[in-house]
């Protein structure tokens, strides 16, 4: 199945537990070296509980699973995470395209400072740079870097 044959919409309830093990496997996939704060279980009571209920959710589906997740708060882009599988086939790309066309005043967000992929994606997609921290303000501790795009 490729990009085109998948479906971007709105997620709800019944996505919760689907996007929570997107993040999982892509996460431990793409940051090896970075210590995850919170376990399984943990990770899909916040998906369940917070995420989807308190912000817009975005899923993309192939068949009946889910093969990315984009979540929205206010100008913050909170989450963009892709099941491993699904790299480097442009559903990142359709992901920011939805993200600026739902905010098209702007977008922030944080990503980890030894993300290089990504950093390199946000660069490429006219993010910039506009501050780096050591750590001390995500649960990780991992020192990250915020980037905006503004149109």
């Amino acid at each position: 199945m490729n990009s085109d044959d998948l479906v971007l919409r709105r997620a709800d309830d019944s996505d919760a537990l689907a996007m929570a093990d997107v993040w999982l496997r892509s996460f431990a996939d793409a940051l090896p070296t970075v210590r995850r704060a919170h376990e399984g279980d943990a990770v899909r009571d916040w998906f369940s509980f917070v995420v989807v209920r308190q912000h817009e959710c975005w899923v993309a589906v192939a068949g009946d699973r889910v093969a990315g997740l984009l979540v929205l708060d206010g100008e913050e882009l909170e989450q963009l995470y892709l099941d491993p599988s699904w790299r480097g086939r442009g559903l990142g790309d359709r992901f920011v395209e939805l993200a600026k066309r739902q905010r098209p005043e702007g977008l922030r967000l944080w990503t980890f400072q030894v993300n290089a992929p990504a950093r390199r994606f946000y660069e490429r997609h006219g993010f910039v740079e506009v501050e780096r921290t050591d750590g001390q303000r995500n649960e990780e501790r991992e020192p990250d870097v915020r980037y905006a795009w503004t149109p």
